[in-house]
């Protein structure tokens, strides 16, 4: 067999072509991979074939050899199996805060880790356009330059905008200035979570972020967005709106015990009050939307403590009342 430089990436190919095409109903035989090659101007035979796929399977590589006239070979593992790639994709698409266009990139590349007729299953149900999108094609570095400056503890600078009535960035005048700490995502969008010696403790949303740099100073220490307390801190908040941190009574109906559960978690008490209602007390940073989001279930939710989240509550509906 004549030597080349393609020779050495015989190996490769095949495995390549394993991964898109070979499946436990559609065994991949040796006579297509020797095909395959030749197109390449690879020159093969079966005893080579044996041989490669023999050191892929030690190197760790799960293929299966399917013996009989129409055996062949196919991967059984993956990195993801199907289900979980379609977690993934789902994601993906519902995400707000990607491009249209980052979106379509990284579902191929979710695709790619799979076989061609797995992926074209993916595929058939990925509705990306027309879908409320981010317009804000940098966020993608943004996200890789906060995850760099929080691994070398380093504060950033960055542009912040609002949208305009026109439809176009309207930019704050100032540069911020802030030490970030992470990035969580709520309502489909994404946020950092960062400490500024001028708004302490605050949330940015990633998608409106421009020219961000990662600066020379230290960030400004913050325990409270420190380990588990960054956790406890995202919590609280609703739509990352901030408030002051307060331990609020509730009374609930029944119907809304998932709604609960889903939102503080399994650990959080409930004690029963009637046959119909249950009461609990979580810690949330009290804001417009808290307060918009207990006032959605109507009659079925009511703060009981303290009066002065009451208070907020009353006046927030109040103000809602007095435009009908």
């Amino acid at each position: 067999m004549p030597k080349s430089y393609d020779q050495k990436l015989k190996i490769l190919y095949i495995l390549d072509h394993l991964q898109k095409n070979s499946h436990e109903d559609h065994p991949v035989r040796a006579a297509e991979l020797i095909d395959m090659l030749k197109k390449k101007e690879i020159s093969c035979d079966r005893k080579t074939v044996y041989s490669d796929i023999a050191a892929l399977q030690q190197y760790g590589v799960d293929i299966i050899t399917v013996p009989g006239k129409n055996g062949g070979y196919y991967i059984a593992s993956r990195s993801f199996q199907l289900p979980e790639l379609k977690l993934l994709i789902d994601a993906v698409q519902s995400s707000r805060y990607l491009t249209e266009a980052k979106s379509r990139q990284l579902i191929e590349k979710l695709c790619d880790q799979v076989g061609e007729h797995e992926a074209g299953l993916l595929k058939r149900n990925v509705y990306v356009s027309g879908r409320v999108k981010s317009m804000n094609e940098t966020i993608y570095y943004n996200v890789n330059d906060i995850q760099e400056a929080i691994s070398q503890n380093r504060q950033i600078t960055f542009r912040y905008f609002d949208w305009g009535m026109d439809g176009k960035r309207h930019y704050r005048e100032k540069h911020y200035l802030a030490s970030p700490y992470g990035l969580c995502q709520d309502n489909e969008n994404c946020y950092l979570l960062a400490y500024s010696e001028r708004h302490g403790i605050t949330s940015y949303r990633v998608d409106r972020m421009t020219d961000l740099q990662i600066t020379q100073d230290k960030r400004i220490p913050c325990p409270d967005l420190t380990g588990k307390a960054f956790t406890d801190h995202a919590n609280k908040l609703f739509q990352m709106f901030a408030g002051d941190s307060v331990d609020v009574k509730l009374r609930f109906h029944k119907v809304l015990l998932n709604v609960v559960v889903d939102r503080f978690g399994r650990e959080t008490m409930l004690i029963p009050d009637g046959p119909d209602h249950f009461n609990f007390t979580v810690k949330v940073a009290v804001s417009p939307m808290f307060l918009s989001w207990v006032i959605g279930f109507g009659d079925k939710a009511q703060i009981l403590y303290p009066q002065s989240v009451i208070d907020e509550c009353k006046k927030l509906c109040q103000q809602a009342m007095s435009h009908y």
